[in-house]
């Protein structure tokens, strides 16, 4: 049985396995956050026939699904309608976050903890992923990403909505004083990092909450309140439907995150 989002998302049946989807995200812009259940859940190391299913879902084909080496940071790829650079130059680029604004192509990352970030701009019909770890919200990746959208596209960061999907919990996630450094060390307040570092079971060691991180930096960045939309399902919580590398390590699957812009665009 799948676990239940909040209500600002729905399960729907893709041919190759259940999938999630944002509600607010559905008419601006063509998603989804895979599960285990997926070719890709189960594959370690995965293959691009295990990416095929998600090509398939987004209605492109590989050669179209933009993917980039992640590496936990809060580097960013743009794909500009008509560069002709697509997705063999993502796929060779380290980043974390990709924008475009060409309908041709769909944007998608993996997780198995981290939180994945779907991002559309009802006005211009921009849209972004993000890999959002620990690391990454220690860069502000979920900042950096929509200062993008806002620099290669004119997106009005107000205007945007944005999706996070399954990630795990803070009850699920203990870290240690090097993480609580890192985002200290980053200029965080002290207000911050105490609403993020929730108290430990064990001295020294903290609870993580990736999900408040990722939505107050997004209202940061100068997202509404009310256009952040967090599933709240926790990817250690739920082994017959998410994948997680705390709780399964290297043997974990990866989930995707993907995302592709209408090809005709709303104005406002």
């Amino acid at each position: 049985m799948l676990p239940q989002p909040t209500d600002g998302f729905a399960w729907v049946q893709a041919p190759a396995g259940p999938a999630l989807v944002s509600r607010a995200l559905e008419p601006l812009a063509a998603h989804l956050f895979t599960t285990r259940l997926w070719a890709l859940g189960s594959a370690v190391p995965a293959t691009d026939a295990d990416w095929q299913p998600v090509a398939a879902a987004s209605s492109v084909d590989l050669a179209h699904l933009v993917r980039v080496r992640q590496v936990h940071g809060a580097s960013v790829v743009v794909c500009r309608e008509g560069d002709g650079r697509g997705a063999a130059h993502a796929r060779a680029t380290e980043a974390d976050i990709i924008v475009s604004d060409d309908p041709s192509l769909a944007l998608a990352i993996q997780t198995a903890d981290c939180v994945p970030l779907l991002i559309a701009d009802p006005r211009t019909g921009a849209v972004a992923a993000a890999h959002a770890g620990w690391r990454g919200l220690a860069a502000r990746v979920a900042v950096v990403a929509v200062e993008a959208m806002a620099r290669e596209f004119g997106s009005r960061p107000d205007d945007l909505i944005a999706a996070a999907g399954p990630s795990i919990s803070a009850d699920r996630y203990e870290v240690g004083a090097d993480v609580r450094d890192a985002f200290e060390s980053a200029g965080f307040s002290a207000a911050r990092i105490d609403r993020w570092f929730l108290p430990g079971r064990r001295p020294q060691h903290w609870q993580f909450d990736g999900w408040q991180s990722a939505r107050d930096q997004l209202e940061a960045a100068g997202l509404r309140p009310g256009h952040v939309h967090i599933a709240a399902l926790c990817t250690a919580s739920h082994p017959d439907a998410l994948c997680s590398y705390r709780r399964d390590g290297k043997g974990a699957g990866r989930m995707a995150a993907a995302i592709r812009k209408l090809k005709l665009k709303r104005e406002n």
